[in-house]
């Protein structure tokens, strides 16, 4: 074989995945006779598998020339939930072509390794273990670890809406930035993460707010919201008028800049959405149902001044009116 078709990609995820279980099987110890046949059977049965094996050999042997994030979520999986996941990276990246990675990929990564996650535009609900109820927004991954002395939620990524149950362990929930909790009673509230910055808005009981590198909390009392860098976090508010209603199915916007809005908008659907700057600063207001992203765009034109032009049906701009 030569080296060129050993360095080609066009890789199967199914013949990923069964190089990828040969190799966790060969690292928890010898192969026995019968095994060591049924993987030179395997290996020699077609092209397309000396190909993963190959790869797949690299990729386990340049996983320290990952990015830093995909480095630590790697590290993290084999602490954390083991085979399952470190199988499901491996496979990921064995059927790529490249070890440079997007955030857009670093973000796949994340999805593949939570515990729970939801897809662009799904909203899941999960019943916790203590009586709690969780609520994924878009594109969101967590993480659940609940023990004998603690509940801890992870928020890898996107935003969540949490009903949590009066329970004598405390709840924690760790975001990029650092931590909220809920010492005791019942409470329920939101927390999103942002690139660079956690926004966390409390409908009902009290929380406290810690960044990383401040030593002491914040106190958060019901109806206010605050939003937290490593270093600080910013003034307390009262809640945003739309807040929590993503949870209801719902997008609501009072006064919001049309830019802003699309934003909003864009993370419930996939492919590009874009806003005209003639028409970013133009206000909308109104209640609209998340399920029907399509729908939503049709009401602008009525409401406002604009046209979406639709390209294609993942490339989209909203403009002026001419």
């Amino acid at each position: 074989m030569s080296a060129e078709s050993l360095n080609r990609s066009d890789i199967s995820p199914a013949v990923a995945h069964q190089a990828v279980n040969w190799l966790l099987e060969m690292q928890e110890g010898p192969l026995d006779p019968v095994r060591q046949q049924a993987w030179q059977a395997w290996l020699s049965g077609h092209s397309e598998h000396q190909r993963a094996w190959a790869h797949i050999q690299r990729v386990h042997q340049r996983l320290g020339g990952l990015s830093p994030a995909l480095t630590h979520a790697t590290l993290g999986a084999a602490k954390s939930s083991g085979r399952r996941q470190t199988l499901k990276l491996l496979a990921l990246l064995a059927a790529g072509s490249t070890l440079g990675w997007s955030l857009r990929d670093q973000q796949a990564v994340q999805s593949l390794l939570a515990d729970y996650s939801s897809a662009v535009g799904e909203r899941r609900t999960l019943a916790l273990g203590d009586g709690s109820r969780l609520q994924l927004n878009t594109a969101t991954s967590v993480d659940v670890r609940f023990d004998a002395q603690q509940r801890l939620i992870h928020l890898r990524q996107g935003e969540v809406m949490i009903d949590a149950a009066a329970d004598a362990r405390p709840l924690e929930l760790l975001s990029a930035e650092g931590r909220v909790r809920l010492s005791s009673g019942a409470s329920r509230f939101n927390l999103r993460q942002f690139a660079g910055r956690t926004q966390v808005a409390v409908l009902s009981g009290a929380l406290q707010v810690q960044p990383q590198q401040v030593a002491a909390p914040l106190l958060l009392q019901p109806r206010q919201q605050v939003s937290f860098d490593r270093q600080e976090w910013g003034v307390v508010r009262g809640l945003d008028a739309g807040c929590g209603a993503w949870s209801d199915g719902m997008l609501v916007a009072s006064r919001m800049r049309l830019a802003d809005f699309l934003l909003e908008l864009g993370r419930y659907r996939h492919g590009h959405l874009a806003c005209d700057s003639a028409v970013a600063d133009l206000l909308i207001s109104g209640s609209y149902p998340l399920a029907d992203s399509e729908r939503i765009l049709d009401m602008l034109e009525v409401a406002l001044p604009v046209r979406v032009q639709r390209y294609t049906r993942y490339w989209i701009k909203v403009q002026a009116r001419t």
